[in-house]
């Protein structure tokens, strides 16, 4: 059998480091994805995936990476209950496993200038 998912999005919000009751460091991120395909009204729709990044993975990721750069991030999905008021709830999480930086809006930003200026 086998669990493993690749994701490659923008994130939505910058990461934060967390520490756990445990002592361990952990981060809940958010990442964008476009559908590839236009919705009935002609517009392109994005998917929001909510990923969880635990300690040697965690860390970098919130030291290199900002909202709005792309990351991809390989992984295991993940699905918990939680009881709430005697009410079940299920939630479905992405472990990554890797999170691999591909591009920072700023950088691009910086291209952008380094271009204009050379003209």
């Amino acid at each position: 059998m086998l669990n493993q998912v690749v994701l490659v999005g923008r994130l939505v919000r910058d990461p934060e480091l967390v520490d756990t009751e445990n002592n361990k460091k952990m981060s809940r991120i958010t990442i964008a994805i476009p559908r590839s395909f236009k919705n009935m009204d002609g517009e392109y729709e994005s998917d929001f995936i909510n990923c969880l990044l635990w300690d040697v993975v965690a860390k970098p990721t919130v030291e290199y990476c900002k909202k709005g750069d792309i990351v991809g991030i390989k992984g295991r999905i993940q699905s918990r209950m939680v009881e709430l008021d005697n009410e079940k709830k299920y939630y479905v999480d992405v472990i990554a496993e890797r999170v691999t930086f591909l591009s920072s809006k700023n950088s691009n930003d910086n291209n952008k200038k380094k271009k204009k200026d050379e003209e």
